[in-house]
Order: structure tokens, then sequence, then C-alpha cells
């Protein structure tokens, strides 16, 4: 099974997909995510906005150089919907003059200085793009392309160099809420006209990707012996020797290499699940339970995100709020019942310094604001800590 994770720019999950048949982000993103996104994204502007003003967009998709197509930025322009990525095939360094240094409000509101530059891109001599690009202190230029239009380069930058907490996201999730894990090992039949990679192909595939791998070796080390002046006869004769050794085996694996291309062509890349050998055939795991684990799993981190936000502008370091989180849930508290008031009080108890005490204090203030009611109870909850 492959899970396609859809986050916000803070990192939190908006939808995942999982599904055993793959043929890459650029599928995925085109049969399932951006369908599903013009569904569910709220606060899309209207058709007549859309038409109003033609640099208007309904979104930004952010994703890395898998992603990166020209074609594929084209198609989803022409639907209204930006994209963004990094540049695959970056040109030549731009001069250091064109860089400017920027404040940049990153995904959690921290502020980072960045020396910035934009310019514009034909890509595919169709499309222009902005090309923003970051001079590192190291002066390594990392290239950003986009089809937003409408922000200001730092806030492309901002989205780019934020795309971080995703992967912070994946990173805590397999350790604190076994994302990776199976929870079910039941499984079910697929349908048998789905297309799957043809077994035999990727065996071609790989044997081409081995043998030409050697190829370049060996034409790099045919290209770096070269010929010294001054050589007397015995040298050259062992220069000769080497070079036409070399080229010798060049010549077998230019073969190799088109013998596996004539193999390769006999063969489609993808076949109906059907066709395919007893030996290769799989089922799919039982996705029912899947999903309903994985949207539990969402919804705990997005509810544990909003309340690391209200303790990170007390807490010294931003990176403390999860910890201490961590720290309430599986501390001890007391829960006190009032039927008459119809309350239910959660009592929670000092933690190890006053600092975490103060952001606790201010979570449970902001939790008490939400007047929520225990489910199944007409009790509504009231957190607070001990006093004293």
């Amino acid at each position: 099974m492959t899970d396609y994770w859809v986050n916000d720019q803070q990192g939190r999950p908006f939808f995942v997909i999982s599904t055993p048949f793959t043929s890459g982000l650029l599928d995925m993103l085109r049969q399932e995510i951006v369908a599903q996104l013009l569904r569910d994204v709220p606060e899309q502007p209207s058709e007549a906005e859309l038409e109003g003003d033609r640099y208007l967009h309904h979104f930004v998709m952010i994703f890395d150089r898998e992603g990166y197509s020209p074609q594929f930025f084209n198609e989803m322009w022409q639907q209204r919907i930006a994209c963004q990525t990094y540049h695959k095939y970056p040109k030549d360094d731009w001069s250091e003059i064109e860089f400017h240094e920027y404040t940049v409000e990153m995904c959690f509101g921290q502020q980072a200085k960045m020396k910035l530059a934009e310019r514009g891109v034909l890509l595919g001599k169709k499309l222009l793009v902005r090309e923003v690009r970051k001079l590192t202190e190291t002066g390594h230029q990392v290239s950003v392309l986009s089809t937003d239009y409408k922000s200001e380069m730092t806030i492309i930058a901002s989205h780019m160099f934020s795309r971080w907490s995703q992967e912070n996201f994946f990173k805590y999730m397999m350790k604190h809420f076994n994302i990776q894990g199976l929870i079910d090992y039941q499984t079910e039949p697929m349908d048998e006209t789905k297309k799957v990679v043809n077994p035999t192909y990727r065996k071609f595939e790989s044997q081409l990707r081995s043998k030409s791998a050697k190829l370049s070796r060996k034409k790099a080390e045919f290209y770096d012996i070269s010929l010294k002046e001054g050589l007397n006869s015995e040298e050259m004769a062992e220069y000769e020797t080497e070079k036409g050794k070399l080229k010798e085996e060049i010549e077998f694996l230019q073969k190799d290499v088109e013998n596996i291309k004539q193999k390769r062509k006999g063969h489609s890349k993808h076949i109906p699940l059907s066709d395919l050998p007893e030996e290769d055939r799989f089922k799919q795991l039982s996705p029912i339970r899947k999903q309903f684990m994985d949207t539990i799993k969402m919804i705990a981190y997005r509810a544990e995100t909003g309340m690391a936000i209200v303790m990170r502008s007390i807490l010294a370091r931003v990176d403390d709020a999860r910890t201490l989180l961590r720290d309430v849930f599986t501390s001890e508290a007391d829960l006190i019942p009032n039927a008459e008031e119809e309350t239910l009080t959660v009592r929670l108890h000092h933690f190890t310094n006053p600092l975490s005490d103060k952001a606790v204090g201010r979570l449970c203030e902001v939790l008490n604001e939400t007047e929520t009611t225990y489910p199944g109870t007409n009790m509504r909850m009231i957190y607070e800590l001990v006093s004293g």
C-alpha cells in the first residue's frame, strides 16, 4: 500500500489516499488529489472572481521535485490551480548583487532572514513562471518555481521552505502514532482490470540502470586518461593498452545496453493485474479499518497541533510544546463530576517548572473557552491546575 498524505502549510494532515496501485505522484495528483482539493478546500474564490482577475487561483499546491513537470504546471493553471516546487534543472547561478535580505515569516509565526531574488522564466516555451532563489550562507542557490502570481516573493519563500513541516509530521507520526504500523492483516481481492507494473519490464529496467551506470563510469575513465608528453616507448605502449582495453569494455557495455533496450521494448511497462504471473499476484490490505484509524490519527494530530500552538507563545523553545503535551497526556489527573452544576472538572497537577505550569494554565484557559461537553453527557468540561 502507498499512502499519499496531503497536509496544510503547518504540516497538519488534510486527507490521505491509500492505494495498492500507483504510477507516481503526478498521476495521483491528476486522478485523485486535485479533485478532492477542489471539492474540500475552504474559502476558494468564486468563478466570477477568477474571471475578474487573470492571476487569481483556487489554492497553491506545494510538493517536492517528484512533482516537477512544466506540462503539469500548465495543466493545473488551466484549472487556475497554482503549483510550487523546487527547480529540478536550474541554470547558472545568478549574480549575488540580485539578492537582498528579507524578513520571512514562517508557518508558525517565527521570523527568518533570507537573501532572495526573483526572475520570470519561460517553461517549455508555453508557461511563464516565477523563479525565486534563496542564497544560502555557503553561497549555494536554492531555486523555487511557482505559478502563484499574486503572493509576495517572501510568501512564496515561506511556503516552500516551510515544507519541512510535513517531513516533521511524518517523523513525529512514525515515532508517536505508529503511522507506518500495520493495524490489520486481513486482505481482500482487488480489481483485476487495474494496471500494475510488469515485473518483466521492471527486471529489464533494473538491468538497464545497472549497465548504463557502469558504462558511464567506464566512459569517464576513458576520457580521464590523457596522453602525457615525453613518454618513452614502453610507457606509450602501456597507455595504448589501457585505452584499448577501456574502449573494448565500453563497446561491450554499449551492446549490452542496446540488447536490454530491445528486450524491454517487447514488454509493456504496465499490465492488468489479471495478467501477472501467479507467483507475483497479491491482494490488498483491508482498507476500512486502516482508513478509520488514519482518520482518528489525523484528528488527534490536528488537535495536538492546535494545543501546541497555544503553548508555543509561552515556552522558551517552540519545540518543547509537544514534549510538554505528551507529559500532560500521560500524567495523572483528578476527575471531579458535579451533577448539580453539570460540569466535569479535569484537575491537573503541577509540572516540573513554573514556565511549564504557565503554558499548561494558558492551555486550560483556551480549552475552557470552548465549553466542550463530555461525549454522551450534558457535563461541560473544565480544565484547571491544582492550586497552591
